[in-house]
C-alpha cells in the first residue's frame, strides 16, 4: 500500500525548521551593502560608432530575506521534494551620480538530490539555483552547486583551470570574442593583445591611452547627466588593468586583509549551462582550449523579442542578446586576529551579450570596410559587499 507523501498539500510557516533546511545558504539572509564595478559594451546606434563601454564605480544594496517555509515540487517519476530559498532585491546605483544602474528582484534555492532525473550534490556540498528577472526583458536561471572553500576567497591558484580560490570559472575579463563556438578569453586577456584571433582591429574603447569622443565613446562621454572622469587606479589597481580584468578589484579587498583575518565559508558557483568552454592562455589567439563542466549547472535565458533582435527566420539581428551568465558568489566569514568577526560577500558576474558590429578585418587578413561580424561582448559586475544592520 502507498504511503502518504511527507509533502503537506498545507504550507505553515516553519520557522527556524526552514532556515535550518538553507545549509549553506543560510548566512544569506540579510541586507548587503558595498561597492563594485560594472562594466558592459553595448550597441551604439544613435552615435553610429557600433559600440558604447559604459564603465561604472557602483554601490549596492542587497536585501535576502529567507522564504518562511518548504516550497514543495510534485514528482511523477519519483516521489515529492521540498525546496527552500530566500527571495532578494537587489538595487545598483552609479557611485558619483546616484543614478540607478540596476534592479533585480530574484530568488536563490536549494534542492536535495534526485534519482529522477538522477541529480546529485556534490561531496559535502548542495544543489542550488538562482532565479533572476532584470527589467531589460530577461529571466535568466543559473543552477550549479554550493562547496566549502578553504584559504583566502578570489586569489589566483596555481591551478591554471580553477584560477580563482573557490571558483570554477578560469576568467571573468572583458575581452570580445568571436560568438561562432563562444570560447571564452584566457584570465590576463585584453582586448588589444587578442583582436587578432576575431580577425578585427582592435576596439579603440577599450583602450584608456586613446581619449573618448564621438567615434571611440565611453563612459563618460556623453553623458547624461555628465559623469566624472574615470580615476587613474580603484582601490590600487590601475583602470586599464580593471577594465581588462575586473575580479582584480575582488583580490585587491582580500590582499589588504589576509595578513590580519582567516576566512572560512561558502562558494556559489552557477551557470545557464552546464560546460562553459575557455582559452587556456592569453597570449595564444587560437588556442588550446578547456571545457569547464559544473556540476548540477543548467537552465537558460529569455528575452522579450527586442532582444533576440526582432528577425522573422530567428537569426541573430543587431540588438543584443543574452546568450550566457555565469557566476561565482564567495559567502565568506572574516576573522580578523584583533576585533570581532564580520560577513563578507564578493561575487564575480559574467553576462555574454551577443550583437554584430560593423568593422574592419585585420589589416594582416587582408581586411576592407564595412564587414558584419557578430561577436560576444563580456558584460562584467563585481563587488564586495558586507552584511548591515
Amino acid at each position: 500500500m502507498a504511503q502518504p507523501s511527507d509533502v503537506s498539500s498545507t504550507r505553515y510557516v516553519l520557522d527556524h525548521a526552514a532556515l535550518k533546511e538553507l545549509g549553506h545558504l543560510r548566512e544569506l539572509s540579510g541586507t548587503w551593502e558595498g561597492r563594485g564595478f560594472n562594466l558592459i559594451a553595448r550597441p551604439d546606434f544613435h552615435d553610429k560608432a557600433n559600440l558604447y563601454l559604459q564603465l561604472n564605480q557602483t554601490h549596492e544594496t542587497l536585501t535576502i530575506t529567507p522564504i518562511g517555509s518548504a516550497i514543495p515540487n510534485r514528482g511523477f517519476g519519483q516521489d515529492d521534494i521540498n525546496l527552500f530559498g530566500l527571495s532578494y532585491l537587489q538595487k545598483i546605483h552609479d557611485h558619483h551620480t546616484g543614478g540607478a544602474l540596476h534592479l533585480e528582484p530574484g530568488l536563490w534555492i536549494t534542492q536535495p538530490g534526485t534519482t529522477y532525473p538522477r541529480e546529485y550534490p556534490p561531496p559535502n556540498g548542495q544543489i542550488i539555483a538562482r532565479l533572476a528577472s532584470i527589467p531589460h526583458g530577461s529571466a535568466v536561471l543559473a543552477q550549479g552547486n554550493s562547496t566549502r572553500f578553504t584559504g583566502a576567497p578570489t586569489l589566483p591558484t596555481q591551478d591554471s583551470i580553477q584560477k580563482y580560490n573557490g571558483s570554477m570559472f578560469p576568467s571573468f575579463n572583458s575581452t570580445p570574442f568571436s560568438a561562432a563556438g563562444s570560447v571564452i578569453n584566457a584570465d590576463g586577456s585584453s582586448e588589444k593583445k587578442t583582436a587578432a584571433q576575431i580577425h578585427v582591429k582592435p576596439f579603440r574603447q577599450y583602450d584608456l591611452s586613446i581619449a573618448e569622443r564621438a567615434d571611440n565613446p565611453r563612459t563618460p562621454f556623453a553623458a547624461s547627466p555628465p559623469e566624472r572622469a574615470l580615476p587613474r587606479q580603484i582601490g590600487g589597481v590601475r583602470m586599464q588593468d580593471v577594465i581588462n580584468d575586473p575580479i582584480r578589484l575582488l583580490q585587491e579587498v582580500i590582499k589588504a586583509q589576509v595578513n590580519d583575518c582567516t576566512f572560512e565559508g561558502f562558494a556559489l558557483n552557477i551557470a545557464t549551462q552546464n560546460t562553459v568552454t575557455f582559452r587556456v592562455h592569453p597570449d595564444s589567439p587560437t588556442g588550446p582550449t578547456v571545457n569547464i563542466r559544473v556540476p548540477g549547472a543548467a537552465g537558460g535565458i529569455e528575452n522579450i523579442l527586442f532582444l533576440e533582435g526582432g528577425e522573422p527566420t530567428g537569426a541573430l539581428g543587431p540588438n543584443a542578446r543574452t546568450g550566457l551568465v555565469y557566476a561565482t558568489f564567495w559567502l565568506e566569514k572574516v576573522m580578523p586576529k584583533s576585533g570581532g568577526p564580520f560577513m563578507q560577500l564578493q561575487y564575480a558576474q559574467m553576462t555574454v551579450l551577443n550583437f554584430s558590429v560593423y568593422t574592419l578585418l585585420h589589416p594582416q587578413q587582408g581586411g576592407t570596410p564595412g564587414r558584419l561580424v557578430t561577436l560576444g561582448w563580456p558584460h562584467v559586475s563585481v563587488a564586495t559587499l558586507r552584511k548591515a544592520f
